[in-house]
């Protein structure tokens, strides 16, 4: 025993905090340092590295940013297309691009030239290396404008935007009769076209993924994200940069579409595109025929589904003005109807409330009822927690009644419950007869699931205020959808660790009991039950 604590402390005395890492780095600083100051030399002497003629360009995206001559950066960056390179001018490196060196991107062909292309086509290559010139009276206050950040002239070019910034490209389409169209050409290429007919704008698939994941991860918002791709493009000219911002919205938002149906395994919607098909169901939810057999009696109390309701107040809209919708409702939030018209409100409980406070009940309403038609195969209970059931749930089968439009079978039996943190604050009543502890079937849990997640939705849902209501409701499903395939890739690390706590509650409750069984007396007993 001795021996183990030894080994424990030694291991113990050898972690370091992020403050021991950085008292060692201090006295390499300067070595760090003087390598970023020689980085921006060229080498010595000044030759390719490939053909050893006269170095011009150094690409910093390409590992141990090489010095190689026009001919060599060009045939070198053939596959990488959209690397950022750097001209030597003599005193210093500035930034560049490659269509300066004449790299043409060829469409079709797996990359490689057409052979229906037209000579003169090609051989006016070297014409399209001249930048676009400049209005003196265009540009107010700026006497430069860097020769990269000009679209080549003499030619139709390519707006290109990838994760290393904004480029001009140009672009040579497959010229074969049986060709297919130029936007599916550059789809191909793995090229989204911002448009259909003649398109000028295009999206690498790795940006349009980088942005769905920075969005998804950490709430950057369309605007936030672009700028900095402009910040990508010129550090120091990032306003001049070409602004496809809006053909960045209209892109993604079809990108998301693309990816979830391609995720969930659709193709031409011929197998099927009904209410919640895009969406990640709980695994851990009672399924007859995927996690339960079709024989099993589902009426038994560990067959319960359970719903969890509540309104985010932060996650307001500014404008409803209408678009077309892309998922149709495939998802979680389903397409209001606007024949429930009338607006129904509960008179709230709270006690710690002053006032009479009402609440537009009709959202939760319609929210249930799509909740509870949707992958119930005979789930015959339910258990519905909301902030105000106590009184929510008293006349919700009669305005459920008065529609046509809801529906909630009769064969459910719903139990209804009030999380832990809003039920302390009813009356005393309420605690005995909604608290998820007295609810069989609930488990040991707060029932506060859904504003726990909200914490993260919202850091989104701000930039979601003015966009029209279906895009909105789209990126609002997209965020919804990553947090359930979290939820699912940590289910089974978390359902560990709450079996563990379950059991030691189970044994600390049981000797709370027989305590309390010892103290109280049998006439008292006979009293209470």
């Amino acid at each position: 025993m001795l021996v183990l604590k030894d080994w424990t402390y030694s291991i113990i005395s050898e972690v370091q905090t992020q403050n021991d890492y950085i008292c060692k780095w201090l006295p390499k600083k300067e070595d760090f340092l003087q390598i970023l100051l020689d980085l921006e030399a060229p080498p010595l002497p000044y030759i390719c590295k490939t053909c050893r003629k006269d170095g011009v360009y150094r690409c910093p995206d390409c590992m141990h940013q090489p010095l190689l001559c026009t001919d060599c950066c060009c045939s070198m960056h053939a596959a990488h297309p959209f690397h950022r390179i750097q001209q030597w001018t003599g005193d210093f490196f500035k930034d560049s691009a490659l269509h300066m060196t004449g790299l043409l991107l060829h469409l079709g062909h797996d990359g490689a030239p057409c052979p229906s292309a037209s000579a003169n086509a090609q051989a006016t290559t070297s014409k399209h290396m001249q930048p676009v010139g400049m209005d003196e009276g265009e540009w107010e206050d700026i006497d430069y404008i860097p020769l990269h950040l000009r679209p080549p002239v003499g030619s139709k070019y390519l707006t290109v935007i990838n994760v290393t910034g904004v480029h001009f490209m140009l672009a040579q389409a497959c010229q074969c009769v049986n060709a297919e169209s130029y936007h599916m050409q550059l789809f191909h290429a793995k090229l989204y076209p911002s448009t259909f007919e003649r398109p000028s704008t295009a999206f690498i698939f790795l940006v349009l993924d980088d942005f769905l994941r920075d969005n998804v991860e950490c709430g950057t918002s369309g605007m936030n994200y672009y700028s900095k791709l402009r910040q990508v493009t010129s550090s120091v000219f990032p306003h001049l940069v070409a602004d496809q911002y809006w053909e960045l919205l209209r892109v993604a938002q079809q990108w998301c579409l693309l990816k979830l149906l391609k995720w969930s395994g659709f193709q031409d919607n011929k197998n099927g595109s009904t209410k919640g098909d895009l969406a990640l169901f709980c695994a851990a939810c009672p399924q007859p025929g995927i996690n339960l057999s079709l024989q099993a009696n589902l009426d038994h109390w560990r067959y319960t589904r359970t719903v969890v309701m509540d309104g985010n107040f932060k996650a307001e809209h500014m404008h409803e003005h209408g678009c077309y919708c892309l998922c149709m409702a495939w998802l979680f939030l389903p397409a209001f109807c606007c024949g429930l018209s009338k607006r129904r409100k509960v008179r709230s409980t709270i006690a710690s409330y002053t006032h009479s406070r009402m609440f537009r009940q009709l959202n939760m309403d319609y929210s249930l009822c799509n909740a509870l038609s949707y992958n119930m195969n005979s789930i015959q209970n339910v258990i519905c927690f909301y902030d105000i059931n106590c009184t929510y749930m008293k006349n919700l089968q009669k305005w459920v009644d008065k529609t046509m439009l809801l529906e909630i079978s009769p064969l459910l039996r719903i139990m209804a419950g009030i999380g832990m943190w809003h039920v302390h604050r009813h009356k005393k009543e309420c605690y005995a007869r909604y608290s998820p502890l007295f609810i069989k079937g609930s488990g040991w849990v707060n029932s506060e699931i859904i504003e726990i997640l909200w914490s993260t939705l919202n850091i989104v849902s701000a930039s979601t205020h003015t966009m029209t209501l279906p895009h909105r409701q789209e990126l609002l499903d997209f965020q919804m959808n990553d947090s359930n395939f979290m939820k699912m890739i940590w289910m089974i690390s978390s359902l560990s660790w709450k079996v563990k706590a379950a059991w030691e509650a189970v044994s600390l409750a049981r000797e709370s009991f027989e305590r309390l069984n010892q103290a109280v007396p049998s006439s008292q007993k006979r009293r209470l039950l």
